[in-house]
């Protein structure tokens, strides 16, 4: 019996054809579904130009140094004629051999992964190009966590599939070159570093264009896994897989044997920088811009006093600086963001004189002051003055720990107080603050906070007093441990710092420098009351006719108070307001004594008055802000008034040459050596809680301010704890480290002179003076 086949050989042939087909239909249908978002969004062509990085905006100084950055991720781009060649070779043999032949997507590697991994168990790399790799940094897979296996694979295929399309997208909008630097520009390489130009900074104090071999393959080697090759955490797993790059490298004809076998030899000879916001130069000062960028228009409800709400109203209105991310719009009608937009800030500090500010705050501080004050604090109440009660003492201490980021922790979660102040009291390990380094010890929270009250904080400002320009900012001893601004964020007392302010007046009224008054006690009559301030200085020359100078000079009180009684103190405050100082101050006849609270930059403003004959300049931070691509976005301007006449400022000038020449300041001169023209006044308040030094030079006015983190914490007695004492010293070890840098000239030299006036006819020679006036020896109003 003959049995015909059921099925024909056409019939076979046909089946098989279309069961191998199906597979590459279906992932046809699969791709072309995904490619018409039927399974979520897929980046549009304007995402693929424009692609959303989080991007750096960095702070330069006027010498083109780069200061600092602000970032979620510290990312900058740079350009493919910036980076060395051996970044790129290095990637390419590592990552993508065949980057320059395929289109996307390399099937030959997919191949080789589906036979070797799947079919025959063994690793093969993965599949990925540098094209794909791209895609995926720049658009992230969905992270969602799912609970089924199946879920969660199929979307990882369809991951995978988005990253296909994007990178065939990516492939027809770019060129090849462009596609390397997007991705070179977009990886992490760990140490807080994405992109090339952070890493090269981060790992090797260098710039893309000047890595070498075994350093970009260091880097590259981070790719695969940057914590588990770190070159810091890990340096010989890091040198391991540093060499199997340099032997891709070999191996595909980038190196030749002799050039692999000497490098892979080589040490790693890491740098390492941290990037981070605590280091670096001019930490305060960093801050403080990215503060004042980011300030949001004040509302009312924010606030706890009308005064400090109408304050930064004030300012939101007429400082341009003041919220600029907040008051600028990007062209999509979007606020700018200091985080994310890459934007480039110009400022007006110097990085040569930062670094000498640094210096000079790190060698009086940490090699004097700070020492003598540990000596001389001593017993069961320091670092606090004997004069508190403890119970008093416990209160700071209390609220300190109030402050503490612990406390507002713990606190947030519910913790209750009992419990919170016995985590307080238990002992851990923990690193803490020294001046020779960080020292590893064993303390309670509540120990390491009054450890912390011992140091004594500092604050300095330098400024060009013709232009407004801030050249030097240092707010404190170390950013990272002592977070509060002494420069903008503070306000102290200033002791005899004032006083200038109350002869500024006397001056502009006509009097001269040589006028001669008693130098007696003053009374002021105070509703029922009689206060006659005590007197300050030399007594040597007390109930006799001294001079406006010598009065100043040795900052004697009865002659401020003379002066006082002469106008009255809302005048001085007039005075203060013109030469730039916002703070309040008490319109009051002892106002001379310095007991109001102001900040150390508004007093370096109004002292820049007087080397800028009479007319204040606001001080300026920033000179120029840019989009990423270099696009101009704002300039700015130093704002300008005049306060008095050139003639007065002259005046003051002379009188304050003299505190230099013979009276407070007198240690510029013998101690320091400077010799040049300089003007200057110190400053002490009660218990020597603040110590003051403001230095005029003709082209640069600075101030320097020290003092306890609160006024209970001080020197006992004056010697160590006066003005000239305690912050002269960081004023004159910086003008001495700015005079001698060749480089600064001519914008600071030591032949810079005070500048006459034209028509000026004081005379400054007080014996020349007397002789023209003899009733000044006779002056009737002794009593």
């Amino acid at each position: 019996m003959n049995l015909k086949p059921r099925y024909s050989k056409k019939f076979y042939i046909r089946s098989f054809w279309t069961i191998f087909a199906l597979p590459f239909v279906a992932l046809f249908i699969v791709l072309l579904l995904v490619s018409q978002e039927a399974f979520g969004p897929m980046p549009t062509f304007e995402d693929l130009e424009n692609p959303d990085n989080n991007l750096a905006s960095q702070v330069y100084s006027e010498d083109g140094k780069l200061l600092g950055k602000y970032y979620y991720q510290n990312r900058s781009y740079v350009d493919f004629k910036e980076v060395s060649s051996n970044i790129v070779n290095a990637l390419i043999a590592t990552e993508d051999i065949r980057f320059y032949d395929h289109s996307g997507i390399d099937a030959r590697g997919l191949a080789r992964v589906a036979v070797k991994t799947l079919l025959m168990g063994r690793s093969s790399g993965g599949g990925s190009t540098i094209t794909q790799q791209l895609a995926k940094n720049l658009f992230p897979r969905d992270t969602t966590v799912y609970d089924s296996r199946i879920a969660y694979a199929t979307n990882l295929v369809l991951a995978k599939f988005k990253e296909w399309i994007t990178a065939v997208k990516l492939e027809r909008n770019y060129t090849k070159k462009e596609i390397l630097v997007m991705y070179l520009n977009t990886v992490p390489f760990g140490g807080q570093s994405y992109g090339i130009q952070s890493a090269a900074k981060t790992y090797f104090n260098t710039h893309p264009d000047s890595l070498r071999v075994h350093e970009a393959a260091t880097l590259i080697g981070l790719l695969k896994a940057p914590t588990r090759y770190s070159p810091v955490l890990h340096p010989e797993r890091s040198k391991q897989r540093r060499n199997i790059v340099l032997s891709q490298m070999n191996k595909y004809n980038y190196l030749s044997d002799d050039q692999y076998d000497s490098l892979s030899t080589m040490p790693l000879n890491i740098e390492y920088n941290i990037q981070d916001h605590n280091v670096g130069p001019a930490t305060y000062f960093r801050d403080h811009l990215r503060t004042m960028l980011t300030e949001e228009k004040p509302g009312k409800d924010n606030y706890a006093s009308y005064e400090s709400y109408q304050e930064d109203s004030t300012r939101w209105a007429n400082d341009p600086l003041y919220g600029w991310c907040n008051k600028n719009k990007k062209p999509d009608g979007s606020n700018y963001d200091l985080y994310r937009d890459g934007l480039k800030i110009y400022t007006t500090i110097n990085s040569r004189m930062q670094k000498y500010a640094e210096k000079s705050m790190e060698e009086h501080l940490g090699e004097d002051l700070q020492q003598t004050f540990f000596e001389r604090k001593k017993g069961p109440k320091a670092p606090f003055s004997e004069n508190l009660e403890q119970s008093q003492i416990d209160r700071i201490l209390t609220q300190a720990m109030k402050r503490t980021h612990r406390y507002y922790v713990m606190n947030r979660k519910g913790i209750s107080k009992d419990s919170i102040r016995r985590a307080f009291n238990n002992p851990r390990k923990m690193k803490v603050f020294t001046w020779d380094g960080l020292k590893d010890t064993v303390l309670t929270p509540m120990d390491s906070i009054k450890y912390y009250k011992y140091f004594l904080r500092a604050g300095f400002m330098s400024m060009n007093p013709q232009n407004g320009h801030v050249k030097a900012y240092v707010g404190g001893p170390n950013f990272r441990y002592f977070k509060y601004d002494h420069v903008t964020q503070g306000a102290r007392q200033v002791g005899s710092t004032i006083k200038p302010f109350l002869y500024t007046l006397a001056m502009q009224e006509g009097y001269s420098p040589c006028h001669k008054v008693p130098n007696v006690p003053r009374s002021f009559y105070l509703n029922d009351s009689t206060w006659t301030p005590k007197n300050s200085g030399p007594t040597d020359m007390d109930g006799e006719m001294v001079t406006l100078k010598w009065g100043l000079t040795n900052s004697v009180n009865w002659i401020s108070a003379w002066l006082v009684k002469q106008f009255n103190a809302q005048a001085v405050v007039d005075v203060m307001r013109k030469m730039g100082i916002d703070s309040y101050v008490d319109p009051v006849p002892s106002i001379f004594l310095g007991t109001s609270d102001i900040k150390l930059s508004e007093m370096v403003g109004a002292y820049s008055t007087y080397a800028n004959q009479g007319v204040y300049i606001d001080p300026m931070y920033i000179t120029r802000i840019e989009d990423r691509n270099g696009n101009v976005l704002a300039t700015f301007k130093p704002k300008q008034s005049e306060a008095f006449s050139e003639q007065t400022a002259y005046l003051m000038i002379n009188l304050l040459k003299n505190v230099v020449e013979e009276g407070t300041g007198v240690r510029v001169r013998y101690k320091y050596g400077l010799k040049n023209a300089i003007a200057g006044k110190t400053g002490t308040t009660q218990n020597q809680s603040d110590g003051w030094f403001m230095g005029v030079t003709p082209n640069l006015v600075s101030g320097a301010w020290v003092g306890g983190e609160d006024r209970s914490i001080h020197f006992n007695s004056i010697t160590y704890g006066q003005g000239a004492n305690m912050a002269l010293p960081i004023w004159a070890l910086y003008m001495k480290k700015v005079y001698n840098d060749s480089t600064l000239a001519p914008m600071v030299t030591k032949d810079d002179t005070f500048e006459k006036p034209n028509n000026f006819n004081y005379i400054l020679d007080c014996e020349k003076y007397e002789q023209m006036h003899p009733q000044q020896n006779r002056s009737e109003d002794f009593f």
